[in-house]
């Protein structure tokens, strides 16, 4: 039971909590906002993705007298993969290209959230797309690991 305890325990450790709610999915980060948008626009652009813009929120924020946690987002594409989903529901073309927001919680966790490939497809009413929808969501989950771990 002991070493039952000791490897779970050891599990939690060594994984990335993430959770998935409303049509997000997020992640958490080991590192702080800036450098967690820094690794995921570096991976991108590596990848062959376009990343077409970053926004600070919270310097938008700061430029109006309020304040604002750290918060980024990442709006990034490629055509290749964007148009057939367009194709098969041109109304996704409202969701896309694809965004990433970096933020800190009010703990102070950092967190990377995407929108859930599936609850795109839904919210479309997306058919005859699936191998499409499998690849964006196998590359999201490989950006986020790549920009929140070590």
């Amino acid at each position: 039971m002991r070493t039952l305890l000791l490897t779970i325990s050891a599990l939690l450790f060594i994984t990335t909590p993430a959770f998935s709610a409303d049509g997000l999915i997020s992640t958490q980060s080991v590192y702080d906002v800036k450098t967690t948008a820094d690794r995921l626009e570096q991976n991108l652009k590596t990848k062959g993705m376009t990343v077409f813009t970053r926004i600070n929120h919270a310097e938008g924020a700061q430029k109006t007298g309020q304040t604002l946690r750290p918060t980024e987002l990442v709006i990034f594409g490629n055509p290749k993969v964007g148009t057939p989903l367009m194709k098969c529901s041109q109304t996704m073309a409202i969701d896309l290209p694809q965004k990433a927001l970096i933020w800190e919680d009010e703990s102070g966790a950092v967190w990377l959230s995407y929108n859930n490939p599936d609850s795109l497809a839904k919210r479309h009413h997306i058919k005859g797309c699936d191998e499409v929808i499998k690849k964006i969501t196998a590359a999201l989950n490989n950006f986020s690991k790549a920009a929140t771990s070590r």
